[in-house]
């Protein structure tokens, strides 16, 4: 969670994207984009890319010639870029033909990751709107705690993240919620890493109290705290558990909005519930 710029919106502002995991742009297709840049184009960089496409096309591989063809390219043209896609490692060839290599397949990884990314943002930004309260999203992964996407308004700021939220889990609802959903002895193994310290009046006091606390949180419980991470601050944190993966969603409000807390919490959790396939899918793969 980023610093958040208070200054007051334009009037008539349209609502504000999500600040920390904005989904990559949508460009439309190129044959119905303008054209008036494209003598600015590189042609050799657009066949390439349209023989790469024509390969993806073809799972068991093609040869050059059909690949020329498909493409229209000119056979001696066609050769020279598929051996410099084959040396850069975009394509593979075999007995002849043609196949995507490994770092045609990296591209691949990276963009599907890209899309689910864009998927929960969506998904974060829609709910923002809707209830009106900054959004969080975070996963335990490797034993540390990670806030993978925030998305808020200027009318609706992200609590400043003041001290580093992987090492005080033990004080905000994000941290305690996915503590919660692990068992006893990955908690100890966490606090042994990060054992709880008082940030303000109101965080627990030591380990013992936080643990006693988790274990009394009933599977899939919103978890609350009222001023535990900052002063003048709330949150609820909802748990999604994909698998062996600990997730969640939390809200935060200013401490004169606390009783806007579980309500807003509550409807957040319903509309996981509508909404849970999509989201465990963009989790867990």
């Amino acid at each position: 969670m980023a610093t958040v710029d208070t200054a007051p919106a334009e009037p008539h502002a349209p609502p504000s994207p999500p600040r920390s995991c904005v989904p990559p742009i949508q460009r439309p297709p190129a044959a119905t984009r303008p054209d008036k840049h494209s003598a600015t184009l590189i042609g050799s960089v657009q066949r390439a890319l349209r023989l790469l496409e024509a390969v993806a096309g073809h799972p068991y591989g093609a040869p050059a010639k059909q690949l020329a063809r498909e493409t229209g390219l000119a056979l001696p043209t066609a050769y020279h870029l598929l051996r410099t896609l084959v040396h850069e490692g975009y394509l593979r060839r075999e007995k002849g033909l043609f196949f995507l290599g490994d770092a045609a397949d990296r591209l691949g990884s990276s963009g599907a990751e890209q899309k689910r990314r864009s998927t929960v943002a969506d998904m974060l930004a829609h709910w923002r709107d809707s209830i009106g309260v900054p959004v969080y999203f975070a996963m335990y992964r490797d034993g540390e705690i990670e806030v993978m996407c925030v998305s808020d308004t200027r009318e609706t700021p992200a609590v400043e993240e003041w001290a580093d939220f992987r090492e005080t889990g033990h004080a905000h609802a994000i941290g305690q919620c996915l503590l919660s959903q692990l068992d006893e002895a990955a908690r100890r193994d966490h606090l042994a890493r990060y054992p709880v310290r008082p940030l303000t009046p109101y965080t627990a006091r030591d380990d013992d109290a936080l643990l006693r606390r988790l274990s009394r949180t009933r599977r899939m419980e919103l978890v609350a705290e009222r001023q535990e991470y900052a002063l003048g601050t709330v949150c609820a944190a909802v748990p999604i558990t994909v698998g062996a993966t600990a997730a969640t969603m939390a809200i935060s409000l200013p401490l004169h909005e606390a009783d806007r807390l579980v309500p807003a919490a509550q409807r957040l959790q319903v509309e996981i519930g509508r909404h849970l396939g999509s989201l465990a899918l963009s989790i867990s793969i």
